[in-house]
């Protein structure tokens, strides 16, 4: 930038200055370039002294440059997905530019570059003359100065913390003017003939020109011939290379991405680029790198730059943005990668914008645009009734690798309004700023391992009526009983724990949790990972209805509970970088995936099995959400008030967590309101249902390329019916009688309709079932009306004798079928109808069933015989 007009005193110390400097350039110049000549005299020894005390080894680093996030085509292929700089910058090797570059930059810059020793001392002290006598300042600094100088100003911009420190160390770098700037000078040229004595001549114009730069965010050579000419550095023509040669001496005055600039736009032909172009033309003909002809064909071209721009960010990604952004967010935030990226959070930052890493994802293409396509055909980014969001996420159970991350909004890092915002709805908000949604009834998960890992069966019958419970935490209760409504308000039911998880039925699993440790249901959560999507623990959350699901948690941590039942118990964490290389091209070592036992095997079986009927059955809630190919799949839904609805299914390779619901209304009374069962998409489904065509198309997608095996067997005594002794309680008074029932662990029901029986009215007189029955199950009471006839067991008697009996006990006799016997005695009676105990009303008919060896003997009666 130019200073302030010189005064008499700035111009006498400019002279004296020039005299130190001169000196010293003179003299070390001239034995830089003629060593065998010698140097002697109070002036020349001085000179060189005053020299050598400055730094001779100026640190060469890496230039900035780009980090790339890589994901992979359908057949294997690595595809730029976002790229985060700083300085926009691709360092090419010395080949991969076009040699009329460096024909066209030492022309016009340093035209005896390899004649000289790193400082060109007819240049140098023709500047500091003509600085020294006006108000101009002229260059005269070699290639290696330049280099030198640009190298020091990469040095600095990279520590610097603000736009001040940054301007204020490019003009320490950069300053020629008094003391300072002949200071500032003489260490520059010790610098550039340092470099000159460690590095070939090609190495250091080739490190210029991936220094320098072009003009804005563009540095180095290659990403200017991208930016401004959509070609490789390599594929330049004449013209072209003259134009980017002539950026470097004020790239931000001869830029071509700015078209519409008054002084140097497309509507004057950039006018200033063009003449600084026709001068570098100039002096490649003067020197003799191009012919008068080839001259004059470039001089008669006009500028046209085709422009490209590298985007910066993740909004380069398109419709993988939010993937983009929860990798950039796992860079910055997740300690776990503090090996690789950087101890402290300014570190990784720094080093994802200006160390040029290859990152590469866990990205399938084929799932992430199966994804794309369906969050886009049905869930809009903006709903006339509500702040409607939307996450679909996948992963892999045998590894944590996400396979796919959709949103229903447009990603954008700058502005967050409708229908666009660079929140991460599958992610929490380490990984992507979000806090998470109420997960409803997938949480059951948790009490559904809990009660396995008790020892108690799925197939155990449990009283689900609704009915206030009381949850207790290692043995103390954790608040007042409380009650709440099923699905449909519907009354709940004794049923077992697989009809429970298949209909999803609230009271159920309160029945269950009743029976359990509100505690250590929540503990089971925590061992596989999940927190709040905030980051607190569910342990925080003791509320009796806690365990349906009222913590607000992230799709991907849910997704990775549920991907732990499908890998058999075993756990790994969710990840989405598989592999780093450096900017000169050594693999990063990442942390090991951690991949960990949560569960024995044998409950992760068993809770496969109960999750299985949630897929399709009787009730089952998640059949919509079936893709129904033959590929074994096990699922859970969650409701959390009609304003937050999930799909979770899952086969043995690839776990799918689909979330669709409010984001956060205006007012609480408006967010209370929400019921996405009465509301609609553009095309009229109901935006409750949304969650199944999610998940059931990109899972359908997951099957064709991934397939599934069939989950293993359950455990056999984790799915066995318990059974027990009904206790008898014929006889009893009929609340007695309910008492001893549910104290044995069954569920009395009174028969409301009184049955003729033998018992006095108003007793018992009998139960079904009776003897054994599964714990749990429904025992029927039926009481007696007192006008019984207990049928008397006849058999073995002969049919007159059993007539003669029945008649005794006020029934009527009748003789039914006979069954001829040749061994058969005498006729003998087998059976009766009514049988034998049962109770029936005094008159009724009792047939006789008999066996005799000859049927057609007529009776007479037996000695035994009335």
């Amino acid at each position: 930038m130019p200073h302030a007009k010189r005064t008499v005193g700035g111009v006498l110390g400019g002279f004296l200055g020039l005299v130190g400097l001169s000196a010293v350039a003179g003299v070390l110049v001239t034995a830089t370039v003629t060593p065998a000549i010698a140097v002697s005299g109070y002036t020349a020894s001085s000179a060189i002294s005053l020299f050598e005390n400055l730094p001779g080894y100026l640190e060469v680093d890496r230039p900035m440059e780009v980090t790339t996030i890589y994901a992979k085509t359908t057949d294997g292929k690595d595809f730029e997905l976002a790229s985060f700089y700083d300085q926009n910058r691709e360092p090419v090797e010395y080949d991969e530019v076009s040699q009329l570059v460096f024909d066209a930059l030492l022309a016009s810059e340093d035209p005896r570059y390899y004649e000289h020793g790193g400082v060109d001392l007819i240049g140098t002290t023709r500047a500091i003359l003509s600085n020294a006598a006006s108000d101009e300042t002229q260059g005269g600094s070699s290639i290696s100065q330049q280099y030198v100088k640009n190298v020091q100003v990469e040095a600095c911009e990279r520590t610097a913390e603000s736009d001040e420190e940054r301007i204020a160390c490019y003009n320490e770098a950069t300053d020629s003017e008094g003391v300072d700037g002949y200071q500032r000078k003489l260490q520059e040229m010790r610098y550039a003939i340092a470099i000159e004595q460690e590095y070939s001549k090609e190495e250091i114009i080739l490190g210029y020109l991936n220094l320098a730069n072009f003009g804005g965010t563009t540095y180095g050579i290659e990403a200017a011939a991208q930016r401004y000419f959509s070609k490789s550095a390599k594929d330049v023509s004449l013209s072209e290379a003259a134009t980017l040669a002539g950026m470097v001496q004020n790239p931000n005055t001869f830029r071509l991405d700015v078209p519409e600039s008054e002084a140097n736009g497309a509507e004057n032909g950039y006018a200033r680029t063009l003449e600084r172009r026709d001068y570098v033309l100039y002096r490649m003909v003067t020197e003799g790198k191009i012919t008068q002809k080839q001259y004059d064909e470039a001089k008669e071209q006009p500028i046209e730059p085709k422009l490209s721009y590298r985007e910066r960010g993740c909004s380069a990604a398109g419709g993988s943005g939010y993937f983009c952004q929860y990798v950039k967010e796992t860079i910055v935030n997740d300690t776990r990668y503090a090996s690789v990226f950087g101890e402290t959070r300014e570190e990784r930052i720094d080093l994802l914008s200006r160390g040029g890493l290859d990152i590469y994802t866990s990205l399938d293409f084929d799932m992430q645009q199966a994804a794309e396509a369906t969050m886009e055909a049905n869930v809009p980014a903006t709903h006339d009734q509500l702040r409607v969001g939307s996450s679909l996420v996948q992963i892999k159970p045998q590894t944590g690798e996400i396979l796919s991350m959709a949103q229903n909004t447009r990603f954008n890092e700058v502005e967050s309004g409708e229908g666009q915002t660079s929140l991460v709805y599958a992610a929490d908000q380490e990984h992507g700023a979000a806090t998470g949604f109420e997960v409803g009834s997938t949480y059951k998960l948790f009490t559904l391992i809990d009660w396995l890992e008790q020892g108690r069966s799925v197939r155990e019958m449990v009283n689900g009526a609704n009915r206030p419970y009381q949850m207790t935490c290692h043995g103390s209760p954790t608040d007042a009983p409380a009650q709440i409504q099923n699905f449909g308000n519907g009354a709940g039911r004794t049923a077992d724990v697989v009809n429970f998880t298949a209909t999803s039925l609230n009271t159920g699993f309160l029945a269950m949790a009743e029976q359990l440790d509100i505690c250590d249901i929540h503990g089971v959560a925590e061992r596989l990972d999940v927190k709040t999507g905030g980051g607190g623990s569910v342990l925080d959350q003791l509320g009796p209805f806690s365990v349906l699901g009222s913590q607000s948690i992230d799709p991907i941590t849910m997704a990775s509970a549920y991907a732990t039942v499908a890998n058999g118990g075993v756990q790994c964490e969710p990840t989405a970088i598989t592999g780093v290389v450096a900017a000169d091209g050594t693999e990063l070592e990442l942390p090991d995936t951690t991949c960990e036992r949560k569960l024995d095997e044998n409950i992760a079986a068993t809770t496969a099995y109960a999750l299985a009927a949630v897929m399709g059955g009787p009730g089952a809630t998640a059949t919509q959400a079936n893709p129904n190919d033959g590929v074994p799949i096990i699922g859970k839904t969650g409701t959390a008030e009609g304003r937050s609805t999930w799909m979770i299914q899952t086969t043995t390779n690839v776990t799918t967590a689909a979330w669709v619901g409010s984001i956060g209304e205006d007012t609480v009374e408006k967010f209370l309101s929400i019921d996405m069962y009465r509301m609609t998409n553009q095309h009229g489904t109901l935006m409750s249902s949304l969650r199944y065509n999610l998940a059931r198309d990109v899972q359908a997608a997951a099957n064709r390329k991934y397939g599934g095996d069939a989950f293993p067997e359950p455990d056999s005594n984790l799915i066995r019916v318990v059974e027990a002794d009904v206790p008898s309680v014929v006889g009893d008074a009929p609340d007695a009688a309910e008492r001893k029932i549910r104290e044995a662990g069954f569920q009395p029901r009174i028969v409301s309709d009184r049955v003729t029986g033998v018992q006095d009215s108003g007793r018992v007189e009998r139960t079904d079932p009776s003897g054994r029955a599964p714990v749990g199950s429904v025992v029927n009471i039926f009481v007696s009306d007192g006008n019984g006839v207990e049928v008397p067991n006849v058999s073995g008697q002969t049919p007159p004798q059993a007539v003669s009996e029945l008649s005794r006990a006020g029934l009527r006799g009748s003789l039914g079928q006979c069954t001829e016997n040749g061994n058969a005695n005498r006729p003998r009676v087998t059976e009766t109808n009514p049988s034998a105990g049962e109770s029936v009303e005094k008159g009724t008919t009792v047939t006789v069933s008999w066996e005799a060896r000859n049927c057609d003997t007529s009776f007479e009666p037996d000695e035994d015989d009335d």
